[in-house]
């Protein structure tokens, strides 16, 4: 059975599917969710990070929902991802802030530890939110596939840091890489890669971020932000992008995006359009793989839920039912996983 968990706006959902079809549930309603994660360990352990309701924990897949962190972390958190499991019975649990700060957690979120380090790099005084550019926070937190122990993370916006023992240590940004990172993914079939879609650019490293390139024949938008990769296949890449950060993020008609894909061996990318909504009026995309099945990737925005299972080259909608109150909800997050 597959099941998806999604950000939306103001709740989040959780779909399942059997032979009849798809399950949905709505919860965590009248909330801002910003990050959703499961652990891999435990598929009924949820997590959902809020903009401004702290850090959500459930241990019955969505049933009820409890705080966790509430006097440790702040009230507004912006990533989530969960780790390697630890000796007990619960993973590594991380979790990013506005303002920026990064927390680990070795107990399912009772207890917190501050990766301190972050704070003190040189870039920190340069980072800064546009809407909001008297802040900045944690956009993304990518435990490598390969390495547990390296973790990166995106400061939106202003920097892509990098630890390689585990947030003791932590090596600031480099000249060529990207600046304002809103995705990254590693591979378990491609290490030392990273991938990620940026608000300038796409980009990729070879050497654990060390270097970059930046390979963008036929993108014509640079503005991204949601990247998945094919877990059978690291070079086949799908992403979602806009003219710009205004166009992928309004409401209404004046939002304006689409999905690119590049598949192994192509040094090009090729706008996919077959089963999608059409660029106007949609807010861009959410996207991500499931880790257990050959080219499937599942997108989410406010049109609906989408999959393809030809590694991008085609979508569907999920037969679902899609309120209209969701047709002006910009999604935040969508992750897969398998029972």
């Amino acid at each position: 059975m597959t099941f998806l968990l999604a950000a939306m706006e103001n709740s989040v959902l959780i779909l399942e599917s059997s032979k009849s079809g798809w399950k949905t549930t709505e919860t965590l309603k009248g909330s801002h969710p910003q990050a959703v994660a499961f652990d891999q360990g435990n598929s009924e352990r949820l997590y959902c990070g809020t903009f401004d309701k702290g850090l959500m924990k459930s241990d019955n897949r969505g049933k009820s929902w409890d705080r966790i962190g509430e006097n440790a972390i702040s009230s507004s958190i912006m990533s989530v991802s969960v780790g390697q499991k630890e000796k007990n019975e619960f993973s590594k649990l991380y979790a990013g802030t506005e303002p920026t700060a990064l927390y680990v957690s070795n107990d399912g979120g009772y207890s917190w530890e501050k990766m301190s380090g972050l704070n003190d790099l040189e870039s920190s005084d340069s980072w800064s939110f546009p809407p909001r550019p008297w802040t900045n926070h944690v956009r993304w937190i990518e435990i490598d596939a390969n390495n547990p122990n390296y973790i990166f993370v995106a400061i939106e916006a202003g920097a892509l840091v990098q630890s390689q023992d585990d947030g003791k240590n932590w090596t600031d940004r480099v000249n060529g890489g990207p600046y304002d990172t809103h995705t990254l993914r590693t591979h378990l079939k491609a290490p030392r890669r990273l991938c990620v879609a940026a608000g300038d650019g796409y980009f990729e490293s070879f050497d654990y971020g060390k270097s970059w390139t930046s390979p963008r024949k036929g993108l014509e938008h640079q503005y991204l932000v949601g990247l998945a990769l094919d877990p059978a296949n690291p070079l086949s890449v799908v992403v979602s992008a806009s003219p710009s950060a205004m166009q992928a993020h309004a409401r209404g008609g004046e939002a304006n995006s689409v999905i690119y894909g590049k598949s192994m061996g192509s040094e090009k990318w090729e706008k996919i359009s077959k089963g999608l909504p059409e660029s106007k009026g949609t807010i861009i995309t959410m996207l991500s793989s499931n880790p257990f099945r050959a080219g499937e990737f599942y997108g989410i925005n406010n049109r609906g839920i989408f999959w393809s299972n030809d590694s991008g080259t085609s979508w569907a909608s999920l037969d679902i039912q899609w309120p209209k109150e969701y047709l002006l909800q910009h999604p935040f997050g969508i992750v897969v996983g398998e029972d």
